[in-house]
């Protein structure tokens, strides 16, 4: 790479479900480089990371950017999407723009503190930061945009944003999306509300096709993915993108894809790592749950970081789970309509729910935060209800559990689509707020299907979903035998040593 710097700039996007996978590439490229690396962000993001960083990990730096919510008709205190209505997320992103002065200062102050006033070797930055490709040619750096999605989930999302396809489609019909073969297609109910509502002029596609667009101007791309397990959606990127992108993945900690790890060992450093969340309930009582019973027997149901369902799904969904006489873990938040923070009624479950279910020892129910790696570990666990982000997919798939699947927002319905009919390792359930008859109706009949490993489509899936598993495992070691990080490593020896013209 060189010896002129030994400093990169880190830059994720201001959602839990960025800030992870950003500060595993972080501790990947500082364990196969020891380079300085600094991650930039807003002070109550900083806190957060720092609560993630073992001391063992000196030259990952932290900086902050000053932001207040308030200035942009915000909550006060918002510095992610994770409590965020529906309608705050456009006003939200729209306003991080506004970070991009103040971290043209802060890379000025960097290059002032570094011998020679040599910029940083590269900018890592966010692909809903499109801004930084321009702060880093300006400066002199190579600039490189990361997604933090999948390969198929990220083509698709820039696709849609970029094309508005369903603009030129009845409601009642399929569209097709440009770059994907004409057999991928959506129906206008697999869009999430704000994707329904998109024209061009609101103010999420004016946000997202702004910094879409000036991330196609660096110099290449990291996916967090394995080539492996998504060939379709690197070849779609690299045919549109006209860039080089590399596949890097999977970021998971090291002891879960060697499985090296037992019951004994687990404790809270791989979640506390992962997560930076306290959980709810330790790892050693999950344990202990879930050592009650047989394996593959149970589900464990989780819409990630910042989501949850109405209060009628929720009820709903209680009633199909104890149909089902399933074994499961539930992480409950409240219901849409409240504070997704505060206290969890029992009205918003069958009566006598909880009890039951916990005196029959067929569910543990889990507030706000659970150790989610150490339970999908487990093998009592068979599948996994899923909003189908891509963290949870990739830690899903990595144990080779298969998935049911309840997308909400976001990149999620393309992640679904690519995990029914790409790898067939997924069940649909439900699209974000439908009726809530329909979970209750489908419920049993998904879980009962999904579930069955001795035959039928539930066998098939159960085996898909191991042979992704060994995939994803296989690429930690075809990444440059046992190097932790030989990935990332070639993929900025070949963007910083010899950069694209673009």
């Amino acid at each position: 790479m060189g010896s002129r710097a030994q400093h990169i700039v880190m830059l994720p996007f201001l959602a839990h479900g960025h800030l992870i996978p950003f500060l595993a590439l972080a501790r990947q490229i500082h364990q196969a480089t020891g380079f300085t690396i600094t991650i930039v962000s807003t002070p109550l993001n900083v806190r957060y990371l720092q609560s993630t960083i073992s001391s063992d990990l000196a030259n990952i730096r932290l900086a902050e950017l000053p932001f207040c919510s308030t200035d942009h008709g915000l909550p006060p205190n918002t510095e992610n999407t994770e409590n965020l209505s529906l309608h705050n997320i456009p006003v939200f992103c729209r306003a991080s723009v506004t970070l991009e002065a103040p971290f043209r200062g802060l890379i000025r102050d960097i290059m002032d503190q570094e011998g020679g006033g040599w910029p940083p070797l590269c900018i890592i930055s966010d692909m809903f930061f499109g801004w930084a490709v321009n702060v880093a040619k300006s400066v002199g750096s190579v600039s490189i945009t990361f997604t933090t999605s999948g390969a198929y989930g990220t083509a698709a999302l820039m696709s849609f944003w970029l094309h508005l396809p369903h603009l030129c489609t009845d409601y009642e019909e399929c569209f097709k999306l440009p770059w994907f073969p004409d057999s991928h297609r959506f129906h206008y109910s697999q869009l999430n509300l704000l994707a329904k509502a998109a024209d061009g002029t609101d103010l999420w596609s004016r946000f997202l096709q702004s910094q879409l667009s000036l991330s196609l101007g660096s110099h290449g791309w990291l996916c967090n993915t394995v080539e492996e397990i998504e060939p379709l959606g690197m070849e779609i990127l690299r045919k549109y993108l006209k860039l080089p992108v590399r596949a890097i993945g999977p970021l998971l900690p090291p002891a879960v894809l060697k499985k090296q790890y037992s019951s004994s060992s687990f404790g809270s450093n791989i979640f506390k790592q992962r997560a930076g969340k306290k959980p709810e309930i330790s790892p050693e009582k999950c344990i202990e749950w879930l050592n009650l019973h047989s394996p593959g027997s149970v589900l464990y149901i989780s819409f990630g970081s910042q989501n949850t369902i109405s209060a009628s799904e929720m009820m709903e969904l209680a009633l199909g789970l104890e149909d089902s006489a399933k074994p499961f873990i539930w992480v409950l938040r409240p219901p849409i309509g409240f504070d997704i923070k505060g206290e969890f009624r029992e009205e918003w479950l069958p009566e006598g729910f909880e009890k039951r279910m916990t005196e029959r020892k067929q569910g543990l129910l889990v507030h706000n935060w659970a150790p989610q790696l150490e339970i999908l570990s487990h093998q009592s666990t068979g599948a996994f209800l899923s909003h189908c982000g891509w963290n949870s997919v990739l830690e899903s798939l990595s144990q080779g559990i298969p998935i049911i699947g309840w997308p909400m927002g976001a990149e999620q319905i393309y992640n679904l689509k690519m995990l029914v009919e790409e790898m067939g390792v997924c069940e649909e359930l439900a699209r974000g707020v439908l009726q809530s008859d329909i979970v209750r109706k489908e419920m049993k009949r998904v879980i009962e299907l999904v579930m069955e490993k001795k035959k039928g489509k539930g066998k098939e899936m159960q085996n898909k979903a191991a042979l992704i598993g060994e995939q994803i495992r296989a690429a930690t070691k075809d990444q440059g035998g046992e190097e932790e990080g030989s990935s990332v490593l070639k993929a900025l020896n070949d963007f910083v040593s010899f950069p694209p013209a673009v």
